[in-house]
């Protein structure tokens, strides 16, 4: 009986720890930055709460979007879009991120108020 309960315990350990969820940014100077350092931006024809991106093609390829996995979850703040190719991209309070494609290293801003649409992604 004792080797049952302490064998369901550790499965609902090991249960727990394989939902973790995961947080898709961090924050670097007051400003979301993607897993490789880079900064991210937000959109202003994004419409928060959409469920959708407003850039894809050629806008897609400037700023590429910080994409979710097909096994990604929404974590807080954080949510999954669906974007018009059928993949998944992060989304900070609603608002899809991006990626902005001359940002050259870790610390670059160079995208914000680009088009005067485009701005740091902050919280």
């Amino acid at each position: 009986m004792r080797t049952t309960l302490a064998a369901l315990a550790c499965a609902a350990l090991l249960a727990a720890c394989a939902t973790t969820t995961h947080v898709p940014a961090r924050m670097a100077d007051g400003v979301f930055v993607g897993p490789n350092g880079m900064t991210l931006y937000t959109f202003d024809r994004d419409a928060a709460g959409s469920g959708k991106s407003a850039c894809n093609g050629q806008c897609a390829v400037n700023w590429p979007p910080l994409m979710a996995s097909a096994s990604d979850q929404p974590a807080g703040d954080w949510t999954i879009v669906t974007r018009d190719d059928g993949a998944r991209q992060w989304a900070f309070r609603g608002k899809p991120v991006y990626y902005w494609v001359k940002d050259a290293r870790p610390g670059d801003r160079t995208g914000d108020g680009v088009n005067n649409a485009w701005r740091l992604a902050r919280p």
